[in-house]
């Protein structure tokens, strides 16, 4: 791996050595300049667990991705880097409280000095610097955390109007890049899965958070919200460009999934 491309991606010049103050200023700086988007579902291209391919479309191409793309590249970046990183399989929790199956998320375990962190940069909205698997509650972009226990693991939970939120679930058996395979498939292509069903681009900033959910375009800038809806192609392309450095000129997209 090209180290240096990668961390000139992040716009990261800081110390390289494997401590806990370094894996944190990545973490943030990652969160802050690499998108969670899926416009390739939507562009008809198939997403592959290659690092090769993802460092690609990442760091060369300087695009986002979704979570098995970005935290599988984010844990090659640190096995680089001299970090113990392992990949766990977490289950997202929907709306209604329910979640979903095994390898519907790649998050990743890092040690430090013996002591277990969580470290996931393709969940989109989440914290910005990793978490301490600790139970303690933490705070992480002016919102509250807690891994809690749970029986088949872990939970992560979000304090959400006073009442805490689940987010997934996940348990600490280590697995591979390649086992995630099937689920990557499956949310490019299943009627249950949401991101086939709209274009998605979302980014955190030092204030806030910038979303571009198909043609409404939401800024987040301290805790104060602001939606405007793009009034045609050329707006959302420009917004693509100005707001998230993503540049896809003269490209026909998917009609959007009616299932």
């Amino acid at each position: 791996m090209d180290i240096a491309a990668y961390l000139e991606r992040i716009r990261y010049d800081g110390p390289r050595t494997p401590t806990l103050e370094t894996l944190r200023a990545l973490h943030r700086r990652h969160m802050l300049t690499i998108p969670f988007e899926n416009l390739d579902i939507h562009l008809g291209r198939t997403i592959v667990l290659d690092e090769t391919a993802l460092f690609d479309k990442i760091v060369r191409q300087r695009r986002g991705g979704f979570c098995y793309e970005l935290n599988g590249l984010f844990a090659a970046l640190l096995r680089e880097l001299r970090y113990d990183v392992t990949l766990l399989s977490g289950r997202v929790s929907n709306d209604k409280g329910h979640f979903g199956p095994e390898f519907d998320h790649l998050t990743l375990l890092v040690r430090i000095d013996g002591e277990p962190w969580m470290a996931d940069v393709g969940f989109g909205d989440s914290f910005l610097e990793p978490i301490a698997l600790d139970g303690k509650e933490q705070l992480s972009g002016g919102m509250l955390y807690f891994i809690d226990r749970w029986p088949e693991g872990q939970i992560l939970l979000r304090m959400e109007d006073g009442l805490w939120s689940a987010k997934y679930v996940f348990s600490m058996e280590p697995h591979r890049l390649e086992e995630f395979a099937g689920m990557c498939v499956y949310h490019q292509s299943s009627p249950n899965s949401t991101f086939p069903r709209a274009r998605i681009c979302s980014q955190a900033t030092p204030q806030g958070r910038i979303t571009l959910s198909e043609m409404r375009l939401v800024q987040t800038t301290n805790r104060e919200r602001t939606e405007r809806m793009l009034e045609s192609e050329e707006q959302y392309l420009q917004a693509l460009a100005e707001h998230f450095g993503i540049e896809l000129p003269n490209l026909a997209w998917k009609p959007l999934r009616q299932w």
